[in-house]
C-alpha cells in the first residue's frame, strides 16, 4: 500500500511545524518510494515563496504530487506547515520534491524570520534545484514581497562552507501581457542589487553571483484565469526536469551529492546543525554522512556474511576435516559481500568508502581466519599421516631409511604447500610459513623417533646375537676350564664380533650416519660383547666352589677314559686325590681373573705353590714372612678384572678341602673293604686252630659220607642264597644295614628256591609219563598248568671254584624263564669282581639241588 502511495506522489511531512525532524515517517517514505536504491541518480527539488502564493498547487500540477492546497473559498491562510516531501510521478531520474512553509505568514509572527532562514538554508543545502515562487507584479518594485526572501537566500548562502552551485529557478506567477524578455532583465537587475547588498566574507566579497547560483527565469499564466494555458506552460516546464542531472541539465552542479541511501541521514544531520545555529560545513558533512552510511552498510554486510548459509556450511565442514576448494569457496563468499558493499557505497566519499571497505574486509577476514587455521591444522595432520604411511611403506619395501625419510618428507611438504595454496583466499595475505615450519618439525620429530626406534631395534638385535653367540660357548668353556680357556674365549669374542659388527655397520649405511656416531655405536656393541663375557665369567665365578667339586669328582671318580673307577685296592688314592685337587685348583686359577690379553700371570703358580704344594714347614715360613694370598688384588691384574681375590681363593680352598675329604675317605674305606672281601682263606693260625679243635668232627664226617654229602648240599644252598641276596654288596654300607636288608630278603629267597625245585620235579614227571591219546582222555576243560616262580640266582659268582656240567635242557630252560624285575635290575648292576665269573654256576647249583 505504501509503495502505491509513493508512486502516486503522496506527500509525507519531513519537518513538522515545531522544527522536529520526523525520522520514522521519512524512513517509511524512503523505503516505500524506493529512493534509497537510486544511488546518485536522483535529484532534489524544493520550492520557497510567500505564503499562499500557490507553491503546493504548482508542485502538484508540475510533478503529480498531492501536497495540500489552500481552499480559496475559506480565505487565505497558512496551508503548509514545516517541510513536506514527496516523490515526483513520472519524472526520470528519481526526483524528490520538498514543499517549504511559505514566508511572511501571519501565523508565525515574530518567529517567521528565524524559521524562514533555517528552512531556506536547509533547502539550499540538500536541493539541486530551488524554485522561487514570486508574483509578476512584484518585479521592479522596491518593496516587493520577494526581496526579503532573496535576501534571506543570499544571507544563508554565506553560511555554507564551500557550497555547491545551486540552480535558482524563478517562477513568475500570473504573468501579464509584458513579455518575459522584458521582465527577465529587470528581475536579474533586482537580484544583482540584492546580492551586492548582502554582507559577504572577505574571500567572496567580489565574487559574482553566478559562482554560487545558476539563475534561470520562467513565467506562468494565472491558474485561476487561464487554467488551460497554465497547464500547458506547466507541462512545458515539466520537460525541463527530465534528465535534470545529466550534463547540461537543469541541475548542473553535482558536487558533494550524497548517495540516495544516505540522503535521509544527511538531511537529518544538516537540519540538526541548522537548528543549533551553527555554520554548515558541507564537505565535512559529506564525509560525516559517508562515514556513517558506510559504517551502516559495512555492518549490514558483515551481518549478512555471518548468517550466510554457504559460509556456515563451509565453517561446519572444516571442523570435521579438510574442505576441497576451501580458499576458492571462501574467497567467492567474501567477494560477494564486498561487492554488495561496493554497490551500495559506491557514491559516497571515495576515501571514506575505501577505508570502511578495508575495515569490513579486515573484519570478514578475522571472522573466517579461525576456519582457515582449522583447515591448516587438518592439512598439517594429513601431511604428517601421509609421511608416516609413506615412510612405513618405503621401509617395508626394503628402501633405506634416510632415502625414504627424505623422499616422503619432500612429498608430504609439497602436498601441504599445495593444500595451503588451495586454502588461502585471494583477499588475504596470510603467511603459511609458520605452519609449514610446524609441519616440517612434526615430520622431523617423527622421522627422528622412527630412526631412534630402528637404531634401537638394530642394536637390540645385534646385542641378542652377541649374547647368544657368546654366553653359551663361554659357559661351556668355563665348565671345562683349563689353561687355554681365556685364549678360547678371546678367539670366540673376536670371531663373533668380526661376524656380527660388520653386518651391523653395513645396516647403519641406510641411515647415512656420520662416521663418528657410527663408530661410537660399534664401539658400544664391542663393550657390550665384553660385558656379556665378563658377566658370564662373574656368574660362573660365583659358582666356582661347585665347579671345583665337580672337577674334583670327575677326575677322582673316573679314569682317563672317563670310565667310573672301581676301588679294588690297587689304586693310589693319594696320587689320584692330588691330581683331582690340582685340576680343581687350575679351574680356580682360571676363574680368579678376567684375561683380555695374552700377558702371562702368576695366579696358577701362586695358588699351586701356596695351597697345593706347600708343606707344614713352608706354611710356617710363609706365616713368618708374607702370605701371597693375604691380599685383595693379583699382581699384573687390574682390580676391575679381578673376580676372586687371593684371600677369597684361600677361603674357598679351605672349604673345598673340607667338603672333599669325605670322598677321599670313602674311597680308602672302599679299598679296605674290597681287600677284606677278596681274601680266599682264613689266616694260617686260624686253619691250625680249626684242625686241632675240630679234629673229632672231621673224623666223623670222614667215617660217615652221608654227612659230608649233606654238608656239601647245605654249602650249595647257602652259596645260592648268598648270591641271590648279594650279601657282599649289602654289607658295603655297614654291618647293621646289611643284616637288616638280608633279613628282609631271606624268606622270599628261600620261597623262590623251594618253588624252583618243585617246578623241576613236576617237569621231570611229565617227561616220564606223557599224556594219553586224545580220544581216550576224559572229557573236561583242560587244567591250566601253574608256572612256579623261578629261583632267583645270580648268574655270576666271584668266588665260584669250578664249572659243573650243564643239566638237562628242560631244567635249564625252566630255571631261566621268569625272573623278578627287582632282582633282575640288581643283577644288571656292575659288581666288583664279577668279571670272568662262570655264567652257568646257578644252573649247576640247581642241578645239584
Amino acid at each position: 500500500m505504501e509503495e502505491s502511495d509513493a508512486a502516486e506522489g503522496v506527500a509525507v511531512q519531513l519537518i513538522d511545524g515545531e522544527g522536529e525532524f520526523a525520522a520514522e515517517g521519512a524512513e517509511r517514505f524512503m523505503a516505500a518510494a524506493g529512493v534509497a536504491g537510486c544511488g546518485l541518480s536522483y535529484a532534489v527539488v524544493s520550492i520557497m515563496g510567500p505564503q499562499s502564493s500557490g507553491k503546493s498547487t504548482l508542485l502538484n500540477q508540475l510533478f503529480g504530487t498531492n501536497f495540500r492546497e489552500m481552499d480559496a473559498f475559506r480565505g487565505r491562510s497558512q496551508t503548509t506547515k514545516g517541510i513536506w516531501i514527496a516523490r515526483c510521478v513520472g519524472v526520470e531520474p528519481c526526483t524528490v520534491v520538498l514543499d517549504l512553509e511559505g514566508t511572511d505568514g501571519r501565523e508565525r509572527g515574530e518567529d517567521d524570520t528565524a524559521f524562514e532562514k533555517q528552512s531556506s538554508l536547509f533547502a539550499l543545502a540538500i536541493s539541486d534545484i530551488v524554485l522561487i515562487n514570486m508574483w509578476c507584479h512584484d518585479i521592479g518594485r522596491e518593496q516587493a514581497a520577494n526581496k526579503p526572501l532573496l535576501k534571506t537566500v543570499f544571507q544563508v548562502m554565506m553560511r555554507l562552507f564551500s557550497p555547491r552551485k545551486t540552480t535558482l529557478l524563478f517562477v513568475i506567477r500570473d504573468k501579464t501581457r509584458t513579455p518575459l524578455e522584458h521582465l527577465e532583465p529587470v528581475l536579474r537587475e533586482d537580484i544583482q542589487k540584492i546580492w551586492n547588498s548582502v554582507a559577504k566574507p572577505e574571500a567572496h566579497k567580489d565574487t559574482p553571483i553566478n559562482e554560487f547560483f545558476n539563475v534561470q527565469v520562467t513565467a506562468l499564466s494565472s491558474f485561476e484565469e487561464k487554467e488551460d494555458q497554465f497547464r500547458e506552460q506547466v507541462q512545458q516546464l515539466r520537460q525541463r526536469f527530465s534528465n535534470s542531472i545529466a550534463p547540461g541539465g537543469l541541475a548542473g552542479d553535482r558536487r558533494g551529492v550524497v548517495p540516495a541511501s544516505g540522503f535521509l541521514f544527511s538531511s537529518q544531520q544538516i537540519w540538526k546543525v541548522i537548528r543549533e545555529n551553527k555554520d554548515l560545513d558541507l564537505p565535512a558533512h559529506k564525509v560525516m554522512v559517508a562515514t556513517v552510511r558506510c559504517d551502516e552498510i559495512a555492518n549490514e554486510k558483515f551481518g549478512c556474511i555471518t548468517s550466510d548459509t554457504e559460509w556456515l556450511d563451509v565453517e561446519s565442514a572444516v571442523q570435521s576435516g579438510p574442505v576441497p576448494g576451501f580458499g576458492k569457496k571462501l574467497g567467492n563468499i567474501v567477494d560477494v559481500h564486498l561487492q554488495e558493499y561496493d554497490k551500495e557505497a559506491v557514491y559516497f566519499d571515495e576515501a571514506v568508502r575505501k577505508g570502511k571497505r578495508q575495515h569490513l574486509e579486515s573484519r570478514i577476514l578475522n571472522l573466517v581466519q579461525p576456519a582457515f587455521q582449522k583447515m591448516l591444522t587438518h592439512l598439517r595432520v594429513k601431511a604428517l599421516e601421509k609421511f608416516k604411511t609413506g615412510l612405513n611403506s618405503s621401509l617395508e619395501s626394503g628402501k633405506g631409511f634416510a632415502v625414504s625419510a627424505r623422499d616422503n618428507t619432500e612429498c608430504s611438504l609439497k602436498e601441504f604447500e599445495q593444500g595451503c595454496a588451495d586454502a588461502i583466499i585471494k583477499q588475504a595475505n596470510w603467511d603459511c610459513s609458520k605452519m609449514l615450519e610446524k609441519v616440517r618439525r612434526d615430520i622431523e620429530d617423527h622421522a627422528l623417533s622412527i630412526r631412534e626406534s630402528k637404531l634401537s631395534e638394530m642394536t637390540r638385535h645385534a646385542k641378542d646375537k652377541l649374547r647368544k653367540a657368546l654366553a653359551e660357548p663361554v659357559e661351556s668353556l668355563f665348565d671345562a676350564a683349563d689353561q687355554t680357556t681365556w685364549q678360547s674365549i678371546r678367539n670366540i669374542y673376536k670371531r663373533e664380533t668380526d661376524a656380527i659388527l660388520p653386518e651391523f655397520l653395513n645396516n647403519l649405511c641406510q641411515f647415512e650416519m656420520e662416521y663418528a656416531p657410527a663408530e661410537e655405536m660399534v664401539s658400544k656393541l664391542k663393550d657390550y660383547a665384553r660385558s656379556v663375557v665378563e658377566s658370564k665369567a662373574k656368574e660362573e665365578s660365583s659358582k666356582v666352589l661347585i665347579h671345583m667339586k665337580e672337577r674334583f669328582t670327575t677326575v677322582f671318580s673316573h679314569d682317563k677314559d672317563s670310565i667310573p673307577r672301581v676301588w679294588t685296592g690297587k689304586e693310589d688314592v693319594r696320587a689320584i686325590a692330588k691330581e683331582a685337587r690340582s685340576a680343581a685348583l687350575k679351574l680356580l686359577s682360571v676363574m680368579a681373573a678376567i684375561r683380555w690379553d695374552d700377558e702371562p700371570d702368576r695366579i696358577e703358580s701362586i695358588l699351586t705353590s701356596t695351597l697345593l704344594e706347600g708343606s707344614v714347614v713352608s706354611k710356617i715360613a710363609s706365616a713368618a714372612s708374607a702370605d701371597p694370598l693375604a691380599s685383595t688384588t693379583w699382581e699384573e691384574i687390574a682390580p676391575k678384572h679381578t673376580m676372586i681375590t687371593p684371600s677369597q681363593c684361600k677361603s674357598l680352598w679351605k672349604q673345598f678341602k673340607a667338603e672333599t675329604e669325605f670322598t677321599i675317605t670313602q674311597a680308602v674305606s672302599t679299598q679296605q673293604a674290597h681287600r677284606r672281601g677278596n681274601s680266599k682263606l682264613p689266616p694260617p693260625w686260624a686253619i691250625v686252630a680249626i684242625a686241632i679243635l675240630g679234629f673229632n668232627e672231621i673224623m666223623v664226617l670222614i667215617r660217615n659220607p652221608i654227612y659230608l654229602f649233606l654238608l656239601f648240599v647245605g654249602y650249595l644252598m647257602v652259596k645260592a642264597l648268598a648270591m641271590q641276596l648279594d650279601v657282599s654288596r649289602e654289607f658295603q654300607n655297614g654291618v647293621v644295614p646289611g643284616i637288616i636288608s638280608v633279613s628282609v630278603k631271606l624268606l622270599p629267597a628261600i620261597q623262590n628256591l623251594v618253588n624252583k625245585v618243585a617246578a623241576e620235579q613236576q617237569a621231570e614227571h611229565q617227561q616220564q609219563h606223557p599224556h594219553p591219546h586224545p580220544h581216550t582222555q576224559a572229557p573236561g576243560p583242560p587244567q591250566p598248568q601253574m608256572q612256579p616262580p623261578p629261583l632267583l640266582l645270580s648268574p655270576r659268582s666271584p668266588r665260584s671254584p669250578r664249572k659243573v656240567a650243564s643239566p638237562a635242557p628242560s631244567s635249564s630252560s625252566s630255571s631261566s624263564a621268569v625272573s623278578s624285575p627287582r632282582h633282575v635290575g640288581e643283577d644288571q648292576k656292575p659288581r666288583p669282581g664279577a668279571v670272568g665269573a662262570p655264567e652257568n654256576e646257578a644252573t649247576v647249583a640247581d642241578s645239584i639241588v
